[in-house]
């Protein structure tokens, strides 16, 4: 089992000055690479779940070990005064021992409700397995210039890249590769999130609308957003949906991409796109590989934002002619590089050409769920997969 994950060093630069939080959706494995980081850099560790009956009477009571040098607290944002506890632990033990904080989405939620911690810790959001990771193949990525690929991967990684795009990158069925364990994963966690962490926080009365929602959102990834159109599915208002939508997308269910704006194109529809964190969830083969390739370029945009500080942001391209390219990729609001996917390998896409030149993008990528595809057109790269996916965190 791969338990050292993409952030291991940056966590371990951060934590020399600060606490760290961990978030991210549910089963992301979080809890798994906190006490990865415990055992592998630490002579002792103490980690502490609030679920736990013993660890709890010692966090309320501050009995645990005084020799540690790291603590973890898990799932501590059930505790209800966890801010200032953790304030109060932190500011007078941070010369005695690091701090690492980790819970579900809703540690995500309670955190931006009034911060009174600003400025003593750094935030992570813990996304899936991607292909490099499974590799473990740690990129150098540049802001601004070109992606690098492995080179000449053999045979036997093709059928491990179906697996990802099958099974997804969640640690459970991903390691699992099993339908079974996939269907399983599926049904645990949508219960889990509805259940449990959304009716913890959010006063919902339709739970099983919700659940409805819930699995008609898959079959909408890749086309834009209407939340009209999920309005007539359901019956219901348009501030119930658009209220259930947020929900989703806060406690990473989902995430959307909206169209990019400049001068130099215009679009008359302001729609996003809806992607799902768990890819494996799309049926459709096509949406499912555009899907992997959104949650990639996401993943790589939020470890770019969250370890180095970079105003990189993800969004796709569509004008009022409706041309229209998958992603795009900028860095200090400026065009870094954009995707179109494509299930096979077939004519560029004229689209890539018209937005290269409308909005001067230095890299442009047509991606084919096709192997052993890597060509490059008028500035325009036609690359497999899973030699793209090798350039991305």
């Amino acid at each position: 089992m791969i338990k050292d994950r993409y952030l291991h060093r940056s966590i371990m630069d951060d934590l020399k000055t600060k606490m760290v939080f961990i978030g991210g959706p549910r089963q992301v494995g979080k809890t798994t690479l906190a006490k990865f980081i415990g055992a592998a850099d630490y002579s002792k560790c103490t980690y502490l779940n609030w679920d736990n009956r013993e660890h709890r009477k010692m966090i309320l009571t501050g009995e645990f070990a005084g020799n540690a040098d790291l603590i973890i607290f898990d799932e501590i944002h059930k505790y209800k005064g966890w801010k200032n506890y953790i304030k109060g632990e932190y500011d007078e033990h941070k010369d005695h021992f690091h701090m690492l904080v980790t819970g579900s989405a809703r540690l995500d939620v309670y955190r931006r409700g009034g911060d009174s911690l600003m400025g003593r810790y750094h935030y992570y959001r813990l996304h899936p397995f991607s292909w490099s990771e499974s590799l473990e193949h740690m990129p150098i990525l540049k802001p601004g210039k070109a992606l690098s690929f492995l080179e000449n991967l053999p045979t036997s990684h093709v059928r491990s890249f179906k697996h990802l795009l099958v099974f997804g990158g969640f640690p459970e069925p991903f390691l699992g590769r099993n339908d079974k364990v996939l269907n399983r994963f599926h049904n645990e966690r949508l219960d889990r999130l509805i259940r449990e962490d959304i009716r913890d926080i959010e006063a919902l009365r339709d739970l099983s609308a919700l659940q409805i929602m819930v699995e008609l959102l898959p079959e909408k990834v890749g086309s834009l957003f209407s939340l009209n159109s999920l309005r007539e599915d359901l019956g219901v208002a348009h501030k119930t949906i658009r209220h259930w939508t947020d929900v989703l997308e806060r406690f990473y269910y989902h995430f959307r991409i909206y169209p990019f704006h400049a001068t130099t194109v215009k679009s008359l529809r302001k729609e996003p796109k809806l992607y799902c964190w768990d890819w494996s969830e799309v049926h459709a083969e096509a949406a499912r590989l555009e899907n992997m390739v959104a949650s990639h370029l996401l993943k790589m945009v939020h470890f770019l934002q969250d370890t180095e500080g970079c105003k990189t942001e993800l969004w796709f391209l569509r004008d009022a002619e409706g041309r229209e390219v998958d992603f795009l990729v900028t860095h200090d609001k400026k065009p870094w590089f954009c995707v179109e996917v494509k299930q096979s390998a077939d004519d560029f896409s004229k689209h890539l050409f018209y937005f290269k030149k409308r909005l001067t993008i230095p890299f442009v990528y047509q991606v084919t769920g096709e192997t052993g595809q890597d060509v490059i057109k008028k500035g325009v790269r036609l690359i497999s997969a899973d030699k793209f996916l090798t350039g991305l965190i």
